[in-house]
């Protein structure tokens, strides 16, 4: 016997997730919601909390509460109440209160382990890596070749497997762009509790950015961007290196923004550059091919400009398993029934994640330094005439499972 539960060679599942983030085990989830079997095979041979902590916006809290796990996550964070930009090179600061609705700071792990722990056990199956997908030519449904030799044939297959997706290659989507600024990100605990206000601070000096949230009274989530250069790349998989040049980026901050970064947590410490898809490749990219479709950040990651990357994906997760469980109730085997329930999700989420990807796109054109000023004005006037309402993205609901 094999580690899926079948003999060596090819094992068959009604449905196959690849991925065990956030919208991997919030899509395996709200599909268990609806009665409906499935499997995820995760690369890893454990879960993964790579980012240290996320921002759920409100509405990434409706999809929450159709996954029925909003009331235990809202117990692990405070609300934000504001948010405050600073210049501390041009002395001056703004404040404004939290004008859109619920939005807390969570910590992937606890966001990860409450969604994994409400699945029934032995769906998420560790340690599989897949390396290649293709298509049964008598039945049109995938199969998915594994690195250990095994395969597994499935009615439908789901890819939120990150920017670097296996079936997002197979569904021949645009490879992701990488953007000018890098990342590095941490959590820093006070045992006696942290001096901060509960808003999203946002700091700025020269090109370094710098983001402060409070999780809870102890817990402090932060991160720092500045462009990215080729050294850079020695960096990402030394923790103590991490803490080390990201104090270089930030010493001519304020005191406190330094010993936060110094007290960091090391495991919760990474390095990344931004990647994100365009949105007229989302606009004009094919996101089913049979009874194959992406979601999360296989299907649209974006820059964390408007902190929605976390609740895009718990939205393609409710929207996702609302449509298949609309047609395989009814025909659970004619592949036909699904490519209609996979293009009617795709349709439901294509201009959604446009928008929110034209947003990100454009705002991070805008605090960008080297961005040209001729650009910086078009991308003004773009915001103006489509995101009048800056937060307007909050107010979605993504409807009921």
């Amino acid at each position: 016997m094999n580690k899926l539960g079948g003999t060596e060679g090819e094992v068959q599942h009604e449905i196959v997730i690849v991925g065990a983030g956030i919208c991997g085990l919030a899509t395996a989830l709200a599909l268990h919601r609806k009665g409906m079997q499935c499997i995820v095979l995760e690369r890893s041979e454990s879960l993964r909390y790579t980012g240290g902590a996320i921002g759920i916006m409100a509405n990434g809290w409706r999809a929450l509460h159709q996954l029925g796990v909003d009331s235990i996550l809202r117990q692990t964070a405070n609300p934000i109440v504001g948010t405050k930009d600073i210049w501390l090179d041009k002395n001056k600061q703004r404040e404004m209160s939290f004008m859109s609705g619920e939005a807390r700071c969570l910590r992937r792990s606890d966001l990860i382990n409450t969604l994994y722990n409400a699945l029934p056990p032995n769906v998420v199956k560790f340690g599989h890596q897949i390396v290649s997908v293709k298509l049964d030519p008598q039945t049109n449904f995938p199969i998915l070749q594994l690195e250990d030799g095994n395969s597994i044939s499935s009615k439908v297959l789901v890819g939120c497997d990150g920017a670097n997706s296996v079936v997002a290659d197979f569904l021949q989507l645009k490879h992701t762009k990488v953007a000018v600024l890098c990342s590095a990100r941490g959590l820093t605990n006070y045992p006696s509790g942290h001096p901060f206000t509960h808003e999203f601070v946002r700091m700025k000096r020269n090109n370094t950015f710098v983001g402060r949230i409070p999780i809870d009274s102890k817990l402090v989530y932060w991160f720092v961007a500045h462009p990215w250069v080729q050294t850079d790349t020695k960096i990402s998989q030394d923790k103590e290196l991490i803490r080390q040049y990201t104090l270089q980026l930030v010493k001519s901050f304020p005191k406190e923004t330094v010993e936060l970064i110094k007290d960091t947590d090391h495991e919760s410490l990474s390095f990344t550059r931004i990647r994100y898809r365009r949105p007229w490749d989302l606009l004009l990219g094919s996101f089913r091919k049979g009874t194959v479709t992406v979601a999360g950040d296989a299907m649209h990651v974006m820059g964390p400009f408007i902190g929605q990357g976390g609740s895009a994906g718990l939205e393609d997760a409710i929207v996702l398993a609302r449509n298949l469980a609309k047609k395989m109730s009814m025909t659970p085997t004619d592949p036909r029934s699904i490519e209609e329930a996979l293009d009617e999700y795709v349709k439901e989420r294509r201009m959604r994640i446009v928008r929110m990807s034209a947003q990100t796109y454009l705002t991070g054109k805008l605090i960008t330094e080297s961005t040209p000023l001729l650009v910086k004005f078009a991308c003004i006037i773009l915001m103006i005439l489509l995101f009048r309402d800056a937060s307007g993205h909050t107010k979605y609901d993504c409807g009921t499972l």
